[in-house]
Formats: structure tokens, C-alpha cells, sequence
């Protein structure tokens, strides 16, 4: 598998870009390799349960001035299931799924602006406060 970008979001707040290689929904950890490396520093291993989400990204930097479509249009045809996630921290994210099941661990989602930096989320269910069918 070749490595992928992926920025890490924590529950407690914490975020670190990196690459990862290894992630894979039905397992508990997977390792990452941060993208800054400073002396001493390399591969960690990271557990699902420590997690909000993680995002898979086009670019680590992203375009601030980027302003991310967060509704469907009348126009989109996405794949799945549309939904809207409110996260524990009060954050919202919309987007589509093919496989949400609340008893697993996690699950992936596609965001509504297909020009968003996020290519897709895979989004911890024990960080989750709600699910919204949209």
C-alpha cells in the first residue's frame, strides 16, 4: 500500500499530519509517520479509541480561503447515504456514506464539496454526538 496524507484529529484537540500506510477501518491502530520530522522523531503508533477523525487529505496545507460547501445542492448525485455528523465538540460535517453501522468503531464519509482539500473522512464513532439523515 502506498502511503497516504492523512491529518490525525484527536479527542482531546491534538492534530498531526502525516502518512500512514496501514490504516484499516476493522482495526484498532495503525501507524503514522509524522510530516514534520524533527530528531528522534518517527513512526508512531496511533489507537482508534484516542481519535475524532481522520481526515485524507489532497494537501497537508490546504486553501484557507477556501470556502468548503457544506449543503447538498440540487444538482449533486452522491454515492450512499447523505448525512450530516455533530461531533462531541460541537463540530459539524456533511457528507455521504456507504457504510454506516453505529455498533462499529468507525466509518467513512465523503464530503459534500467535491473541491474540499478532505478526499474523505473516516469519522470514530465514540466521538460522535449525533447522525442526521439529511
Amino acid at each position: 500500500m502506498d502511503p497516504v496524507k492523512v491529518v490525525v484529529r484527536y479527542a482531546d484537540g491534538k492534530v498531526v499530519k502525516g502518512y500512514t500506510q496501514d490504516f484499516f477501518p476493522n482495526k484498532d491502530r495503525f501507524h503514522l509517520q509524522p510530516q514534520q520530522q524533527s530528531s528522534g522523531q518517527d513512526t508512531r503508533q496511533v489507537l482508534i479509541k484516542d481519535l475524532k477523525a481522520i481526515f485524507f487529505v489532497k494537501d497537508f496545507g490546504g486553501n484557507p480561503a477556501y470556502d468548503e460547501r457544506r449543503q447538498f445542492g440540487d444538482g449533486d448525485k452522491p454515492q450512499g447515504r447523505k448525512m450530516e455528523i455533530l461531533f462531541k465538540d460541537g463540530e459539524k460535517l456533511a457528507g455521504s456514506t456507504l457504510g454506516y453501522e453505529p455498533s462499529r468503531p468507525g466509518f467513512f464519509i465523503q464530503p459534500v464539496d467535491g473541491q474540499s482539500n478532505n478526499m474523505r473522512v473516516f469519522v470514530v464513532q465514540a466521538f460522535v454526538d449525533k447522525v442526521r439523515a439529511l
